[in-house]
Parts: C-alpha cells; structure tokens; sequence
C-alpha cells in the first residue's frame, strides 16, 4: 500500500475532531478508492480533496443530514501536520519492484518523490533521475495518484515539477545547486 493507513486516520480525525466516526471513514475510503480512467485524472481529483477536503454525510442528532468536508491537511498550522520522510521506500505493483529514493508523506500521503542521482558518476545525469521518474508513473502509478511534487537532481543541478510537468519544461527551469545554497 502506498498510504499509510492509520497515518491517515490518525489526521483526518484529529482535524476533524467535531465530525463523527462514520465522517472519518468515510473520507479516508474515498481516499484510498479514487480511481479515474488515467493517472493523470485521478492525481487532479486527489488535488482538488487535498486543496478542498472530501466530500462526506453523516446524520445530525435531528435525523436530517448534514453534507462537510473532511480535511487531510492543516494548511493554517503546517508543522501540525505528520510529516515523514522515507529512504528507499518500496512499491510493488503488477510484478514490478520499484524503490523511489525519497518519499515524502503528509499525514500519511505520498505526497513527494525525490530522485536523486550521484553526481561523481558521470551516467548518472538530472536525465537518468528524469527516466526513472517516467518508469515510475508507468510501473508503480498507484504511488503517484497522490503525487504533488516530483524532484530530480543529479547532485549538480536540480529540477522540480509536477505530475505532468515534461522535460521541455523542465529544462527551461534550470536550477543550478552551489556550496552556497547547501
């Protein structure tokens, strides 16, 4: 899996503390349920509950019931949120084992992945991290549904984009890393 489930339930019920238990599941299901016809759709649709919050009933003590949304993310108080950072994290997804270098998660979503290639080999460019990247959407998508920020660097030069964001637009981004700005 690549949420971390009681990451999750921990955060949406502590930031929807007034919100039943029935509320909690029921964000965190849609959550874990989102599936559209393309990687693509589904990371918008996973954008617009991350921006928004989920969409979620539950029943008010009059019998009528009440519509709200479920936060995942504290935007007001940011170090609030359960931030974790993962080395090597594995993904397997229809026989294929993939090991991003870091994953970031936010209230156990995985919401960033960094990709880093050695910059003493003279292989290893910004482009190989790049490749990897696109092996990743293609072999272990489930990883990036969720996915708001792609990092690549070859420990020279650095690039940062989204889900969507090519190599065109990458290169025209140019980001130059120096002792100065370690």
């Amino acid at each position: 899996e690549v949420v971390l489930l009681k990451r999750l339930q921990s955060a949406i019920r502590r930031l929807n503390p007034t919100m039943p238990e029935s509320a909690h599941e029921e964000a965190w299901r849609k959550v874990l349920l989102l599936s559209t016809p393309s990687l693509v759709q589904t990371n918008r649709a996973f954008h617009r509950m991350l921006r928004d919050g989920v969409d979620v009933e539950y029943p008010r003590p009059d019998g009528s019931i009440k519509g709200d949304k479920a936060r995942l993310v504290d935007f007001g108080e940011v170090a609030s949120n359960d931030w974790l950072v993962v080395n090597q994290f594995t993904v397997v997804e229809a026989h294929h084992n993939r090991r991003p270098d870091l994953v970031v998660f936010l209230n156990g979503l995985p919401l960033a992945i960094i990709e880093l290639k050695n910059a003493a080999d003279e292989n290893a460019t910004i482009w190989t991290a790049y490749s990897q990247l696109q092996t990743y959407k293609a072999e272990i998508a489930s990883l990036l549904q969720y996915n708001g920020l792609l990092v690549i660097s070859d420990g020279l030069q650095a690039r940062i984009g989204s889900l969507t964001a090519n190599q065109e637009w990458l290169d025209r981004k140019s980001t130059r890393l120096n002792s100065s700005h370690a």
